[in-house]
């Protein structure tokens, strides 16, 4: 399998790094993970629409997988956390944008999903939070 090789995304990436200590994504042989992204933009600020920040997440995730030499047609699963409004359903809009989204990103493959509500995320404002695994080649 060889080494981990460590990514950091440019923008977004580098000022977590810098802040947190931490990388956007390693990669195992073929097998890529990449830490949670959230739907920020290079100053790490959020949207004030949940599906503008939904959206961002997914172009962030894709970002970090064009780091690591993955798209989003190599990925294999999917988790997504949610600070939803009503702490019994995480709610049909964020649903309905995560499903959009997997379909417009992922065409036909479909990853397997896990889509969890969480009581808060790791930045004051963030609502969503989205991690993948990805196999090279296996689009």
């Amino acid at each position: 399998m060889g080494e981990p090789e460590f990514f950091v995304t440019p923008g977004f990436g580098e000022k977590l790094h810098g802040l947190l200590g931490y990388s956007q994504a390693v990669r195992l042989g073929d097998r890529i993970e990449i830490s949670g992204q959230g739907g920020w933009n290079d100053d790490i600020e959020f949207p004030e629409d949940l599906e503008e920040e939904i959206v961002q997440a997914f172009d962030n995730v894709e970002r970090t997988l064009a780091e690591t030499g993955a798209t989003w047609r190599d990925v294999v699963h999917l988790n997504s956390y949610h600070v939803p409004d009503d702490p019994e359903f995480i709610g049909e809009r964020p649903t309905r944008v995560m499903s959009e989204q997997i379909r417009k990103h992922m065409g036909d493959r479909a990853p397997i999903w896990t889509q969890t509500g969480v009581a808060a995320l790791g930045a004051p404002g963030m609502r969503v939070e989205i991690r993948v695994t990805a196999v090279l080649g296996s689009a």
